[in-house]
């Protein structure tokens, strides 16, 4: 690129001293041309800053660029030729492992079977049967080792920013927390006391409980609390729609999960899939059958599950299937149960924590006037209870609104509610 040396010469000489005349003509006709004259001035000197930065190169990244001049345009054209695209080969068998004539035979998709060796950039040690590989194109030697493939589906499923719950937000579950912590963090910071005593530490919970106890945001605060890999599953995410593929998604998670150090896997509803088995005749669950089956082989089956938690949440545990429940795979058994009046006055003041309230609400009484309510209908106390003071254009929320909002909420609403429902399945 071709740069002027200097554009004042071209364009406009340098601006002179102002004289009293100059002072006198700003006075009666203002300062419009010298304002342009100022603006012209400095958008040359930014075109001269660009023409700089591009001759010197520009640091956009840790590495920096180098200057134009340096550049092998050639060299690189060349190298992308020379480096031609791989094809995505299986790895069977390795035929004399550990010679150094040892041969590979691979696999590529509806193309046929080879017996290759392996390139230059690959070492005998990085190839193990059953992988997946990139091989070139003429020889069909073996370039590159590849990850396993998983769905980008379940690659989604992991929980990549730490939730901002902890378990103080959980209110009225202390007896809950206490259990959990016992399967989940206990292994993770003490295995030396499982190994003295020569038990495995268990492997599976399930939280079951009515509708808003708090056995999803007790998952959200395990997530915060471990730094465990946290994956987070909804049941009805594995219901697909063709034969092999909600299982197949099962394979992957727990592929993806046992790559980690550490990792604790959360099915979410798990009654969507884990129904009890049955034939209606028109083999319309045949395949949400399928996939619990291979959920029930992942959980313990003829390999190990290795160092992964499995959490799993339902306010429906009658009609989960039993072969599902049986120690091995789900060790431990959470009941959700409705908070008592310690728990709900708990919940009360850690929902109230976040709202402008006036002082000396007494929460027991609060507590006292919801029997029978969950943890989500006492917050749902809370927010009506602000919109009441919305209402009456006040900034502060009184012990009244909470008095109103609990009429239209707990008995108002109680015909919705789900509690009686869930005690008449438990």
């Amino acid at each position: 690129m071709q740069t002027r040396d200097n554009p004042l010469e071209e364009d406009d000489k340098p601006i002179k001293a102002l004289d009293d005349a100059d002072i006198e003509l700003i006075k009666a006709y203002g300062a419009g041309p010298y304002n342009q004259k100022i603006k012209q001035t400095e958008e040359d000197i930014k075109k001269l800053m660009r023409n700089v930065a591009s001759l010197t190169g520009i640091k956009e990244s840790d590495t920096g660029l180098v200057p134009p001049g340096q550049w092998d345009l050639v060299g690189d054209r060349s190298l992308i030729q020379r480096d031609q695209p791989l094809q995505v080969a299986r790895c069977n068998k390795i035929i004399d492992k550990g010679s150094p004539d040892a041969k590979y035979m691979v696999s590529l998709r509806q193309i046929a079977k080879f017996v290759v060796g392996l390139g230059d950039r690959v070492a005998p040690t990085d190839i193990e049967e059953g992988m997946r590989v990139g091989c070139d194109r003429v020889k069909y030697a073996i370039q590159l080792p590849l990850p396993p493939k998983i769905d980008p589906s379940v690659t989604i499923m992991t929980v990549e920013e730490k939730p901002d719950v902890t378990y103080n937000d959980v209110g009225g579950c202390k007896e809950q927390i206490e259990k959990l912590k016992e399967v989940v963090e206990l292994p993770m910071i003490h295995p030396e006391k499982f190994t003295q005593l020569g038990i495995d530490a268990p492997k599976g919970v399930l939280l079951y409980g009515p509708p808003g106890t708090g056995k999803t945001l007790l998952a959200r605060a395990v997530a915060n609390r471990t730094d465990a890999t946290f994956i987070r599953v909804i049941g009805s995410e594995l219901v697909q729609k063709y034969i092999g593929e909600g299982a197949r998604m099962v394979r992957e998670l727990f592929q993806m999960a046992k790559t980690k150090k550490s990792c604790i896997i959360f099915f979410d509803e798990i009654d969507a899939v884990g129904g009890v088995r049955f034939d209606d005749g028109a083999g319309g669950d045949n395949e949400v059958q399928r996939t619990m089956l291979e959920l029930i082989n992942q959980l313990d089956g003829f390999e190990s599950r290795g160092n992964i938690k499995v959490l799993m949440a339902t306010n429906r545990p009658d009609i989960l299937d039993p072969a599902l429940l049986r120690p091995g795979r789900i060790d431990r058994r959470v009941e959700f149960g409705l908070p008592d009046l310690e728990g709900r006055t708990q919940i009360f003041e850690i929902h109230s924590k976040s709202m402008s309230c006036e002082r000396g609400i007494r929460w027991e009484l609060l507590a006292r006037l919801c029997p029978n309510s969950t943890g989500a209908d006492i917050r749902s106390v809370c927010t009506e209870a602000g919109m009441f003071a919305i209402r009456a254009r006040r900034k502060t929320v009184t012990e009244k609104d909470f008095l109103e909002a609990i009429n239209k909420v707990i008995k108002e609403y109680k015909r919705f509610s789900a509690t009686p429902k869930y005690m008449v399945y438990n």
